[in-house]
């Protein structure tokens, strides 16, 4: 005789699984975004130079129009 998973629900089993792979993607997501977002890292950098571009060149272009009064 086959033995059944009395009062187990099969939907629950499979909500629990995607649940723990939602947990897993959710990790892997902070991981990687302490990893980019630290001081020394990539995105880090390159927002800061972008950062430092756009105001050196608003800096250039206000002295610019300043000197020529």
């Amino acid at each position: 005789m086959l033995k059944r998973n009395i009062g187990v629900n099969p939907k629950k089993k499979k909500k629990g699984q995607s649940t723990v792979e939602y947990i897993i993607l959710v990790a892997a997501v902070l991981a990687v975004l302490i990893l980019f977002l630290q001081p020394n890292g990539p995105f880090y950098r390159a927002f800061n130079e972008t950062l430092t571009t756009g105001t050196n060149g608003m800096t250039n272009m206000a002295t610019r129009l300043y000197l020529s009064r």
